[in-house]
């Protein structure tokens, strides 16, 4: 009887996102406040299987080619670095919205590495499985654990597991993808150069939740504005999300266009989700617990 394991592969948030500067390289260096929800896609693998994808749910039209998935890529770099290892065949189930701040496709690559070191027995903390994430793509280390850490650099350097008090969010995605690529542009950070936006506030483990909060309020991502001009409805999710009745932060997740809210209970989240949904029956949003 095949062995079919399990994994889910949630939505990253980013709480803050501050763009420091352009490197040499060209690559921008960033530093942020990541956390994760609790739900998302999920992917299992068939261990009986020969390697192979298959996608279904609500967004996997949006998902593109298979054989370009980021799946099937970090099965490719899992596979260089242990020759000889079990593979199988992946079944996606896409929930959460393609090119839309939340990571998805990178939450899917680590999900992808989460299954096949539990079938071959490697440890998650293995430098070789972080080098894996790291060739498949920039924020797919940082989804490895799925914990709430701070992330720097183009997402190679990590900051130690954070302890966070669970966090009440309302995500809202209106359905308009967009190109982190192009917003970086827009941004016109030149190579070498600083962005000079400002540090980012003190973390410390254990942080009380009023604390966090306050940290957070004096934190920005620096990528809304020119994510807004690209696409100005992402100004008009954070305006309906600002203006919700028990709204403590509206932000950006990402490069957009998905946005945030924090609310001081999932019923007062849920009740601001109604509400929105009610003005913009297409818009995507999804209550959830941040850590």
């Amino acid at each position: 009887m095949p062995h079919i394991l399990t994994e889910r592969a949630p939505a990253k948030v980013n709480l803050t996102l501050h763009v420091i500067g352009r490197r040499a390289d060209g690559f921008h260096a960033l530093e942020s406040l990541v956390a994760f929800s609790r739900g998302g896609d999920t992917l299992t693998l068939n261990g009986g299987k020969p390697l192979g994808l298959s996608i279904e749910g609500p967004a996997a039209a949006a998902s593109g080619r298979v054989d370009d998935n980021l799946v099937l890529r970090a099965a490719a770099h899992f596979a260089k670095r242990f020759p000889g290892a079990k593979l199988g065949a992946f079944h996606l189930v896409k929930r959460l919205p393609v090119a839309a701040g939340l990571g998805g496709g990178s939450s899917d690559a680590a999900a992808a590495l989460r299954l096949l070191a539990r079938a071959n027995a490697v440890a998650l903390d293995d430098l070789l499985l972080f080098d894996a994430a790291k060739a498949t793509g920039a924020d797919v280390p940082v989804c490895l654990m799925s914990r709430a850490r701070m992330m720097r650099g183009i997402g190679d350097e990590l900051g130690p597991l954070l302890a966070l008090p669970p966090l009440i969010g309302l995500l809202i995605n209106p359905g308009e993808p967009v190109e982190t690529k192009a917003v970086f542009a827009r941004m016109k950070i030149a190579p070498g150069e600083a962005s000079g936006f400002g540090g980012h506030p003190e973390l410390y483990p254990n942080m009380p939740a009023e604390a966090l909060a306050a940290a957070l309020r004096k934190g920005r991502n620096d990528m809304e504005s020119a994510a807004c001009l690209l696409a100005p409805v992402i100004g008009d999710v954070l305006a309906v999300l600002a203006a919700a009745p028990g709204c403590r932060l509206a932000r950006m997740s990402g490069s957009g266009a998905t946005c945030f809210a924090l609310f001081k209970d999932c019923r007062t989240a849920a009740r601001a989700k109604k509400a929105i949904l009610r003005t913009h029956p297409s818009w995507w949003a999804k209550v959830c617990v941040l850590s």
